[in-house]
This record gives C-alpha cells, structure tokens and sequence, in this order.
C-alpha cells in the first residue's frame, strides 16, 4: 500500500476534534414524554458522537460530546430534538496535521 491511506476509525476521527463547553446545551429535548412514548430510540443509534442515551425513563443528553453534524434535526422521527449552533467562542475546532 502506497503511503498510509487506510481509513480512520471514528474514534480517532474524533480525536481530530476540539471543543470548547459552553454551561447551556445547545441541544433540547422538547418534552420528554414524547421520548417515553417513542419506541424505537433511534437517537440512541444515530449520533456517531454517543450524545443520546436512555435511562432512569428519560433522554439524557451529553451535549459536550456534540460534534455538530446536525443528524439529531433529521433522525429524530418525531422532531423532538432541538438543535442550534453553540453560541459563539463555543463548540468544536478541527485540528488537522
């Protein structure tokens, strides 16, 4: 193989990634109820940062792990995620090299 162009795993993609935390998430659960009556979970699955998990009967969110690719906007079937940008000086910073 000519040089290393094996692909990267996600979790050294990750590690690519900086991120500065706010104190407010930028990402909501509308209403949790709503997660509760979802049988799927799909949020679970979706995000390839572990942000979504269920437990103690309730969406937890770990918004610092958040790498901002939107796909909680798409992949909620019930659009019970609410996601903005982080405020600015927040969020993350790709380092390359």
């Amino acid at each position: 193989m000519e040089g290393d162009q094996r692909m990267s795993t996600i979790e050294e993609k990750l590690f690519m990634i900086r991120y500065k935390v706010d104190d407010i998430s930028h990402l909501i659960i509308k209403d949790q109820q709503v997660c509760a009556n979802c049988e799927t979970k799909e949020c679970n699955d979706f995000c390839p940062a572990d942000v979504y998990s269920w437990r103690d009967l309730e969406t937890h969110v770990a918004f610092e792990n958040c790498i901002e690719c939107g796909t909680c906007r798409i992949g909620c079937p019930t659009y019970n995620i609410e996601w903005v940008y982080p405020k600015g000086g927040y969020g993350i910073t790709y380092k390359f090299g």
